[in-house]
Formats: C-alpha cells, structure tokens, sequence
C-alpha cells in the first residue's frame, strides 16, 4: 500500500450534502498540489438513502476507489453510516461522526430497528472516534442545512489541509448569500474537532 496517498471516505443519506463536501476537499487537495481522484455512488443519493464518496489525494492516484481495510478517515454524517462503511477503515484510522440519527425506511416502517449505542459499538473496533454534534452546531450558525460544512471543518482539521485554501473552494462553491453562514459553520467544526481532541488528550493523561 502506498503510504503517501491518503484514503478518505465520506458517508450520510441523501440531502445532507455528501458530494459537496467531497468536492470541496477534493478542489482543496488539488489547489494543494496533490493528485486526486474521487468516486461517488449517485444511484441512492435520494433523500433518506445511503451515499457515499471515496476521496484519495496524493503525489499520483491510479484508481479513485478506496479499499476494505484501507481507509485512513471516515467522515460519517449519520450514525448508522458510521457503523455501516466503518469497515473500509485501517485498523489505524479514525471517524469523524455526526450524532445524528435518520431512520432508513426499513426503521421508519417498523421492519427492523435502529441499532442501540452505535458509538460504544464503534469503540469495541477503532482506536479513534470523534463525535461532533454537527446539528447543533449547523443551528447555531445559522442554518441547520450546513451539517456538511461543519463536518467539512472538522475534517480539514483531521487531514492538516490550510484552512485558507479550505474557505477559498468553499466560497466558490456555496451561494453568495449563504456564505457567512457557511464561514461561520465551517470555523464552528474546526473549533468542535480541535476542543474533541484536547478533552481525549487530558483525559489520556489522567
């Protein structure tokens, strides 16, 4: 496996805005100076079903498709997604996961029911799990429909990407009138992802 490429993978339901957040990274990494390639599943992208991005950047990608096993990072926009690709990770990557729940249908129905404790779950596998309340934060923005670009920060943040390249793509990419919100939604998940990380550091050290 060739280290100097990095496999991300982004996963949500239909109409939390998977794709854009793919291709704001992907832009990103090539305003960068890497190479990218990137592959999405279209086919299930209606409101409530599953999509999912495959993202690898580095100095030459042959194939966008990422891999079981070989994920670097997971960026989970719903729970049930989490535990769904979780096994595309290495065994040493991290998720990045929403808090958020949405019923597939086959739940919203009464067929089957939405798994219990899907974070502890997680846990019992991967040795790095960040949860992120990206509705509440999205809300305190300004619109709870830039969960994506709360997530987007919080990503950026895991990857090391230069956060002015990262709100250059982004500001090409939504409308002018959204743009403060989203200003304010992406510096929300840098500050969510960075405060994460330092409450597992102290908590390490105790």
């Amino acid at each position: 496996m060739d280290d100097t490429i990095k496999n991300v993978l982004i996963a949500g339901v239909g109409g939390q805005g998977v794709l854009l957040i793919s291709e704001i990274l992907s832009l990103a990494c090539m305003k960068s100076g890497f190479d990218v390639k990137k592959s999405e599943v279209h086919g299930m992208a209606q409101r409530g079903g599953s999509v999912v991005s495959h993202v690898r950047y580095g100095r030459q990608v042959l194939s966008p498709l990422i891999e079981n096993g070989t994920a670097h990072l997971l960026v989970a926009l719903e729970e049930l997604e989490a535990m769904r690709w979780s096994g595309l990770l290495r065994s040493d990557g991290t998720i990045i996961m929403n808090t958020q729940q949405i019923k597939p249908m086959p739940v919203a129905v009464g067929l089957q029911e939405y798994p219990r404790e899907i974070p502890a779950q997680l846990r019992r596998h991967i040795d790095r799990l960040v949860t992120i309340d990206a509705v509440d934060l999205a809300r305190r923005a300004g619109n709870i429909r830039s969960v994506n670009i709360v997530m987007m920060g919080s990503l950026s943040t895991q990857l090391g990407l230069d956060p002015a390249v990262i709100r250059s793509v982004l500001r090409s990419k939504v409308p002018r009138k959204t743009w403060m919100v989203n200003l304010q939604a992406l510096k929300m998940g840098i500050k969510a992802y960075r405060e994460n990380i330092q409450q597992s550091a102290a908590s390490g050290r105790k």
